[in-house]
């Protein structure tokens, strides 16, 4: 008796009315696109970084200082001043002190302290020095109109040999620059390799028509948002980062099973709505786990991090349907002239389609065990270099050495000593010898290279010493000294003086920051980590699927961030070492786990279709690999040079996240994909797809593939039928 014919899914209904209200998808999207941007243009931006972290030593002296005196709890900026025959002239004093007049009448501007007039704010040799412009808020609250008039202000004093920079946090807000050639570079390289792959620039064009119109419209949505949340500011860039590459790669996906479709013979209609109910679903499924992982950072609490992932979270959602849509409005339109294209394309080539791809397989499956352990050596090697990562955060040393805040930290460091650029706050609370004790205890601690006599607070208890360390804010040394001083030194004065002391400071607040997402991270990665492969078991019904995928998409990651390492830690290729930022490790791998669990479920859920069709795992691994790898390597190729354009930016948290997601989702692709899961899912032959009876009863049901192939009732291979 012949088997009913499947029910419509909720997939194929979207794709028929995609189709036949085609015109109005297209007006909507272009309709939600201007307003939005429209929109956020009116009403303004409010993107600002919050790096506070309650309950961290840092944080409570910054609260200390807001609430017992307010006007020492401000930012400031260092006004610094260069001559090499000497500042200590009559004009230059005469210049100097008009200068700092004009500077004390500007918005925002609460107290200015001359270099002639502080002690120590000259250099010894009398070439460089340095005055005080202190904000009347944090560098995020000051509008950078507002530091850049003070810039300007201050840069017009030079002249006859007079050299003027300005340093400070809120200098460096201002002078970031414009975002737009990374991502440029990236669209036109993408486009390249989709033309050479589908033979057609129109049909090229449309992955990257989606994407560009999800980016712009989620854009917008978050430039609104920041206005009652908090945005960091390097959110935009990276929401164009992440929704460039994850749209063209989702639209893509998408795009080939209707390329494959239509040549194998079905009409557009069809082949449309076929597309969107086997790619649509693996699309569905991994932007969810993008945004899962995603939104598992807020589960960290860190400032301005939760606001990035709903950015970043909105972003792939967007995407994910524009790629459902929009993708498909756009393929009936343009439908026609595509399919002559890629018809004339496909008769131009030569060799039956896969081929490359089955003999690879069949390469793999003859030898799997040098394929799996080549390939696990080289990503267990690529990953070594994590172990040692250093997390921190940039600062000015980092900067181009055109910026004025980059040659302000030069300057400074050459006067007073590297450690002048990052001085440590000592806050000492209820010391009854007006801080004389730690100002000698921090005297004789070792890295401490000077400080800044006790400065008490009027009307508290509280008194205030800078010191100054022998390192740079950025080296390593400076990190162990903010250690030394909290678990050693400063512990053992509180016990002999009953005074509270507290550290804190940029430097201090970087440490805490970095101790805070080392403490966290493994929490994260355990729920992300085993919420996927609950999600991968419930759909694959298989127990050793989600854990091959869960172990090797921690192996790419490991790789990536080792090679972040090299390069940004240690310096590989001329690149100043630093730490790497704190940031960039949680966010590499919340969307590269996403990214790659976007490809384990496009190669597997074919696998997995061939394998419940026929009951051949040989066949299944074949024929997998077969049909996705040539798409899966496109897509990926699309997403590396996209990423890797990111290196092309100035900023040096978007280079870091840039080559990490570049160089994982290269090692997914053609590491993972190509080498390593052929290998496992060979080894295991038919015991890939074994599920415990009792788990598979418990277990909710998702198919990825179309319902007319998971009903067909079989027993090939002595499989059992789920």
């Amino acid at each position: 008796m012949p088997a009913p014919p499947p029910a419509t899914g909720r997939l194929e209904r979207l794709a028929g009315w995609s189709q036949r209200h085609h015109w109005l998808a297209i007006v909507v999207w272009v309709g939600v696109l201007v307003a939005i941007t429209a929109a956020s243009q009116v009403v303004g931006n409010d993107y600002h970084d919050e790096h506070a972290l309650p309950g961290t030593e840092s944080q409570r002296l910054s609260d200390t200082l807001e609430e017992s005196a307010p006007a020492r709890a401000g930012d400031s900026i260092q006004v610094v001043l260069h001559d090499n025959a000497g500042l200590d002239t009559g004009a230059h004093r005469e210049r100097v002190a008009s200068m700092l007049d004009e500077l004390a009448t500007l918005p925002h501007v609460a107290a200015v302290t001359g270099p002639f007039d502080a002690p120590g704010a000259v250099s010894p040799d009398g070439t460089i020095a340095y005055a005080t412009v202190a904000l009347d808020g944090s560098s995020t609250d000051v509008p950078a109109d507002d530091v850049r008039e003070i810039i300007d202000t201050a840069q017009a004093a030079a002249g006859d040999g007079l050299e003027v920079a300005l340093g400070g946090d809120a200098v460096r807000a201002a002078e970031e620059p414009a975002g737009g050639a990374a991502e440029g570079a990236g669209m036109l390289a993408a486009l390249v390799i989709l033309v050479f792959m589908f033979g057609s620039f129109l049909a090229a064009t449309l992955p990257l028509i989606t994407a560009v119109f999800a980016v712009g419209s989620t854009l917008g949505v978050i430039a609104l948002l920041s206005n009652v949340v908090t945005v960091a500011t390097y959110t935009p860039p990276l929401m164009m980062l992440v929704g460039i590459g994850v749209g063209i790669d989702y639209a893509l996906l998408v795009f080939a099973r209707y390329r494959s479709e239509l040549l194998n013979g079905a009409d557009r209609q069809a082949a449309a709505r076929t597309a969107l109910d086997t790619a649509g679903r693996s699309v569905i499924f991994a932007g969810c786990t993008v945004i899962i992982a995603l939104l598992g950072l807020f589960a960290l609490g860190l400032g301005s991090l939760q606001g990035v992932a709903l950015a970043v979270a909105l972003t792939v959602l967007v995407t994910m349907v524009a790629s459902l849509t929009l993708l498909l409005s756009l393929l009936t339109v343009f439908g026609a002239r595509i399919e002559k294209r890629i018809v004339k394309h496909a008769e131009r080539s030569t060799g039956e389609p896969g081929a490359r791809w089955r003999r690879l397989a069949d390469g793999v499956r003859r030898r799997p065990l040098p394929a799996l352990v080549g390939a696990v050596a080289i990503l267990l090697t690529l990953s070594a270099p994590a172990l040692g990562m250093r997390l921190g955060f940039a600062d000015a040393g980092n900067e181009s050495e055109e910026s004025t805040s980059r040659q302000a930290y030069d300057l400074l460091a050459e006067g007073f000593g590297p450690g002048f650029n990052g001085p440590l706050i000592v806050l000492a609370e209820g010391a009854g010898d007006g801080g004389a004790e730690l100002a000698g205890a921090l005297e004789t601690t070792d890295g401490v290279a000077g400080i800044v006599p006790p400065q008490p607070i009027e009307g508290t208890d509280l008194t205030l010493v800078l010191a100054f360390p022998e390192s740079a804010p950025q080296d390593e040394a400076t990190s162990d000294l903010v250690n030394r001083l909290r678990d050693d030194v400063l512990p053992e004065l509180a016990a002999s003086t009953d005074a509270t002391y507290l550290v804190g400071g940029s430097t201090a607040a970087a440490e805490d920051f970095a101790d805070a997402v080392a403490d966290r991270l493994p929490l994260f990665v355990a729920v992300v980590v085993g919420l996927s492969a609950l999600l991968l078991m419930a759909v694959f019904r298989s127990v050793w699927v989600p854990v091959k995928a869960a172990v090797l998409n921690l192996l790419s990651i490991g790789a990536s961030l080792g090679v972040v390492t090299l390069v940004f830690g240690e310096g590989m290729f001329g690149v100043p070492a630093g730490p790497v930022e704190a940031f960039v490790p949680v966010l590499i791998f919340a969307i590269v786990f996403g990214l790659s669990m976007d490809y384990e479920v496009f190669l597997v859920s074919r696998m997995h279709e061939e394998w419940r069709r026929t009951g051949d795992a040989v066949r299944a691994v074949r024929e997998g690999l077969a049909t996705t790898g040539g798409v899966i390597t496109a897509a990926a190729a699309i997403m590396v040079v996209v990423f890797g354009a990111f290196l092309l930016s100035p900023d040096r948290m978007l280079q870091q996240f840039g080559l990490g997601l570049a160089v994982a989702v290269f090692l997914d692709a053609v590491v993972i994909r190509c080498l390593i899961v052929p290998a496992v899912m060979s080894l295991l032959g038919e015991r890939a797809w074994w599920l415990p009876r009792w788990l598979d009863r418990v277990l909710p049901r998702f198919a990825l593939e179309r319902a007319a192939v998971a009903e067909v009732p079989a027993t090939a291979g002595g499989r059992r039928e789920h």
